[in-house]
């Protein structure tokens, strides 16, 4: 039995008029444990996409395993001991699983971040409905067929903007702990080597006071 855990996210979601598809944007970062597999569920509708972006921003390696499973169970993408990956499924209708495996690390907890970008939620009714009250709109003469393609294209590129912007700051976290590993490390063998340097400058020391020291004993 795999251990889970309840996928609880801040959602930002957005549903616009006319032709408008409910997309849900959603991201989390959480710390996996040493020797443990925690898998999330999404619910996904029909013909609709599931995206989803991960990253390991901070533990020895920046490795873990990652499965993702349709509703039947089947695996439909996996990656072995990579720091990153991004991953696009048409879905079904059911239940997905994706999971993060840190079960080869004996030692080392792993911080993970991922994004969860869901498309074509809902574009069924919202394009009936629209399409209604368009035909009883005709007499105005307005192209809201226009001006809907124009605010979708904008709203897009906001989407995909804000997705850049969360992914460089996960690729600037990650880069950022890996700067503060290595600076502890250059501190701890500076001080190593400063120690050593100072030891070996004392026996030095001490040898060569050894060799001018008469040890002979002298009769009175």
């Amino acid at each position: 039995m795999w251990p889970t855990v309840v996928f609880s996210l801040f959602v930002q979601w957005s549903v616009g008029a006319g032709a408008f598809t409910q997309s849900l944007d959603s991201d989390f970062t959480f710390a996996l444990p040493a020797g443990r597999k925690e898998c999330f569920y999404q619910t996904m509708e029909k013909d609709a996409s599931l995206e989803i972006e991960y990253q390991v921003l901070d533990g020895a390696g920046l490795d873990v395993d990652f499965y993702l499973y349709s509703p039947s169970g089947h695996v439909l993408f996996s990656d072995f001991r990579k720091s990153d990956g991004v991953h696009t499924a048409e879905t079904e209708a059911g239940d997905y699983m994706f999971c993060f495996d840190n079960s080869f690390s004996t030692l080392s907890e792993k911080v993970i971040f991922f994004e969860l970008i869901l498309d074509n939620m809902g574009e069924g009714e919202d394009s009936e409905d629209w399409k209604e009250y368009m035909q009883g709109a005709d007499m105005l003469d307005l192209k809201l067929e226009d001006i809907m393609d124009s605010i979708n294209g904008v709203k897009a590129r906001l989407g995909k903007s804000l997705q850049i912007q969360t992914v460089l700051r996960a690729f600037e976290a990650r880069d950022r702990n890996l700067q503060e590993s290595n600076y502890e490390r250059v501190n701890v063998w500076s001080c190593t080597n400063m120690v050593v340097m100072v030891l070996v400058s004392c026996i030095q020391v001490y040898l060569l006071r050894s060799l001018f020291d008469d040890k002979r004993k002298t009769r009175t």
